[in-house]
C-alpha cells in the first residue's frame, strides 16, 4: 500500500503520517529529508542538488525524481510509501506515477486533511518543538508531558517560521498550488477527504477506518 498525505502547514501531516507509519508499518518518504541527507552525505547527486542550490536556482523535477527512485527502487520498500511532501505539482504527480509502474507499484490512497486558516493559526500559535529529539506539540491540541526526559516544557522551543504572517502566507500558497493536484486524483477515485480540525484520535480513527475499508489490504 502506497499513501499520499496532503494539507497545509499546520494541518496535522507529521502527526497523522508518524500513526500511520506506526500502525501498518510504512515508511516515510520527505523529499526534504532526502535532500538534506543527500547533501549531507556528500553522495554524486547531492553534490550536485547542492550545486544547483547554492546558485540560487530550484531543484529540477527530474533530480527529486532521481532521489525518489532511489527508495521506489529497493525491495524492501515496495508497496509500504507514504508520501509527505511529494508530489508538490502535476509534473511530479506524473513523474511518480511512472517510477511507482516501472517498479509494479502504484498509489492506492491519497489524503487531504481538510483544515481552515483560522484553526491552522491557532495551531501555529501553540506550536513548539523539543530540542533534544525534534517532535512537535501543541499546547492547544497535543501538550508535551509535564514529567518527561526528552519533552519536558523546559527543552520545547519555537520554530522560527512559526509567525503568523508566514502561516497565512504558507495556507494561501498552498491553497493556490494544491487544487491541480486535488483533481488529478479525483479523477481517478483515489482522493479522500479528512476532517483535519476533529481531535487527534478521532482523526486516527478516521484515517483507520479509511484505510482498513480499502479493498485487497486486509
Amino acid at each position: 500500500m502506497n499513501i499520499i498525505i496532503f494539507g497545509p502547514p499546520g494541518a496535522g501531516k507529521g502527526t497523522q503520517s508518524d500513526f500511520i507509519i506506526k500502525k501498518y508499518n510504512l515508511f516515510q518518504l520527505s523529499t526534504g529529508e532526502i535532500l538534506r541527507n543527500e547533501i549531507k552525505n556528500k553522495t554524486d547527486l547531492g553534490l550536485r542538488i547542492a550545486s544547483i542550490m547554492n546558485s540560487g536556482m530550484l531543484v529540477s523535477d527530474i533530480e527529486v525524481a532521481k532521489l525518489i527512485e532511489k527508495f521506489v527502487s529497493k525491495r524492501e520498500f515496495k508497496n509500504r510509501f507514504i508520501f509527505d511532501g511529494y508530489p508538490r505539482n502535476l509534473s511530479q504527480a506524473e513523474n511518480l506515477d511512472f517510477l511507482l509502474k516501472k517498479y509494479g507499484q502504484k498509489i492506492d490512497l491519497v489524503l487531504k486533511l481538510k483544515v481552515s486558516i483560522d484553526t491552522i493559526k491557532k495551531r501555529i500559535q501553540g506550536r513548539s518543538v523539543c530540542s533534544i529529539c525534534g517532535k512537535i506539540y501543541n499546547e492547544f491540541f497535543n501538550p508535551a508531558p509535564i514529567k518527561s526526559d526528552c519533552c519536558a516544557p523546559k527543552f520545547l522551543q519555537k520554530r522560527s517560521d512559526d509567525t503568523l504572517d508566514i502561516a497565512i502566507k504558507r495556507f494561501e500558497t498552498y491553497e493556490k498550488n494544491i487544487e491541480p493536484l486535488l483533481n488529478f486524483y479525483k479523477k481517478i477515485d483515489l482522493l479522500k477527504e479528512v476532517n483535519g480540525e476533529a481531535s487527534i484520535p478521532q482523526i486516527n480513527v478516521e484515517i483507520s477506518e479509511l484505510i482498513d475499508g480499502m479493498e485487497g489490504w486486509l
